[in-house]
């Protein structure tokens, strides 16, 4: 049976838990220099429709440290670019390599590509879900401070992508997640049961952080949005993560941030520099071993 992973719904609780200890495990035989080539043979392909720097670095380093190869594929290397049909680029790649992952915008695009592959497709961003980030951020809790069940969560800004992502996060790993978002920035209500009384959304910052474990936070204009950025800023102004804010969580919560950052706008320097608080570069590193961890998962599902 293929496995695809576009959002972490495509996971159970057990099976997000077990790529998130294997991340952990192969973390830890990398930097001891004895991790096995088991991907060797293999062949990823890379479909960016979106620029990347930690994707792109990622997946390709992943599959080197395991033995695989990956290709690089932009729209003007692929006759995707020139407009053949999704379902048909997805038939034909697929019968060339072992596994799939694509970031692009439309995330019925991803879905559209799974439908028609013979191989496990990855989402590696899209404008709806960045799942892969969250592998990362959740293995990077666990690595500073155990299990995030139960905990709480507070999200500051966009309700974009990675909100979305932390929202499904929630549903599946049992904590609590506090959203502040300005008004008209509220994550897909979709993604919101009624009856799910672990995730609240609010307007006000300090609310959300208050007693937080952990404080997480995004650019204000994502990808593709840069020309409403003035009126993003204006818009989201008092959302600014800094010590101030950050007093209002417990004493020993964690900040992160999925990067690149704008100091001085969603956060400022001196807390996205204080290491002591800011696990953002463990968070960055964690992409290539998560995403290790999800590849071998899907490549030998059970």
């Amino acid at each position: 049976m293929i496995r695809h992973f576009l959002t972490l719904r495509d996971l159970s609780k057990d099976e997000l838990n077990q790529i998130i200890d294997l991340a952990i495990e192969m973390k830890a035989t990398h930097k001891a220099n004895i991790q096995e080539p088991i991907f060797n043979g293999k062949v990823l392909a890379m479909i960016f429709d979106k620029s990347s720097t930690r994707t792109r670095v990622s997946f390709e380093a992943g599959m080197t440290q395991l033995g695989g190869a990956a290709l690089f594929l932009s729209p003007s290397d692929t006759q995707l670019g020139r407009g053949e049909p999704i379902e048909d680029s997805a038939r034909v790649i697929s019968r060339m390599v072992d596994l799939i992952m694509i970031r692009t915008f439309d995330h019925s695009s991803v879905e559209r590509f799974a439908k028609f592959s013979s191989v496990p497709v990855i989402n590696a961003l899209t404008d709806d879900y960045h799942p892969c980030q969250l592998l990362a951020d959740i293995q990077t809790y666990a690595e500073h401070r155990g299990s995030i069940e139960g905990k709480t969560v507070a999200w500051i800004g966009d309700g974009n992508n990675m909100c979305n992502s932390w929202i499904n996060a929630a549903s599946i790993l049992n904590f609590k997640l506090n959203i502040a978002c300005p008004v008209g920035y509220a994550p897909k209500s979709t993604l919101i049961s009624r009856k799910n009384n672990l995730i609240r959304i609010m307007h006000d910052p300090n609310l959300a952080v208050k007693n937080a474990d952990l404080v997480t936070t995004d650019v204000f204009a994502s990808m593709g949005q840069e020309d409403q950025q003035q009126a993003r800023l204006k818009d989201f102004s008092g959302f600014l993560v800094d010590h101030a804010l950050m007093k209002s969580a417990k004493s020993d919560a964690l900040f992160m941030h999925c990067l690149p950052a704008h100091r001085g706008e969603e956060v400022s320097e001196e807390l996205l520099e204080d290491q002591t608080i800011s696990v953002v570069w463990d968070e960055a590193e964690n992409r290539l071993h998560a995403q290790k961890a999800l590849m071998a998962f899907l490549l030998n599902p059970t």
